[in-house]
């Protein structure tokens, strides 16, 4: 069995070809970037372009991550959604500092968005908890995201009892699940380069204006 840095070192990385960016035109906002980076991945087949990575902060100073999934996006920020009494939830109560980092290998682009996530309230939350599928609204019911299961006999009962009340109560809203937007303080745009002379473009908020630089590779 090969090792894992002679398996590592024989893994290829940033092979392109790669789409062209044009760093000397770009929007004045980093939210229409995006969107159009956004629809360059899904017309270049990128797979999950909706796919994030959240980072958070927990109550020890620790850093934290997890990937979920881009509910929408607009020039007010980006949202997601989770319950408020899970791991991320608990986590944003007490630090709303956050980071979004979306990576497209296929076409070699990142985006890492910095900011604060904020509750969007119980309307925007509750449309878009019935907007999940039955299977997902019932697990969200359960609440218990992220503690300690005895046994997976226990899921399955608690998971059941819940879809049978998402079956029998189609408009059940938990009052947990909430709907946040991260309203951004920095926006960083990487474009990846085969011969590694990588662009950068960072948007930064400088008294309520976007500020563009171009970043050392």
């Amino acid at each position: 069995m090969n090792s894992p840095h002679k398996l590592l070192s024989n893994l290829k990385a940033l092979e392109g070809p790669f789409p062209k960016f044009d760093y000397t035109n770009v929007p004045e906002s980093p939210h229409k970037l995006f969107q159009e980076w956004f629809q360059i991945a899904i017309k270049n087949g990128v797979h999950e372009p909706h796919s994030m990575t959240l980072s958070t902060i927990n109550r020890f100073g620790n850093p934290d991550a997890r990937v979920l999934i881009l509910k929408d996006m607009d020039e007010e920020g980006w949202y997601f959604a989770s319950g408020i009494n899970s791991a991320k939830g608990q986590q944003l109560k007490e630090n709303p500092n956050v980071t979004l980092t979306f990576y497209w290998s296929l076409i070699g682009r990142q985006v890492r968005i910095r900011g604060t996530a904020s509750e969007v309230g119980k309307e925007q939350s509750a449309k878009d908890f019935l907007g999940r599928g039955e299977t997902a609204r019932a697990i969200a019911l359960i609440g218990k995201q992220s503690e300690v299961m005895p046994s997976n006999a226990d899921f399955e009962r608690s998971f059941l009892e819940n879809y049978q009340l998402v079956e029998n109560n189609p408009n059940l809203v938990d009052p947990n699940w909430c709907l946040y937007q991260v309203t951004a303080c920095e926006v960083e745009f990487w474009q990846g380069d085969i011969d590694r002379k990588h662009i950068r473009v960072l948007y930064r908020k400088e008294n309520n204006n976007w500020v563009k630089e171009l970043l050392w590779p």
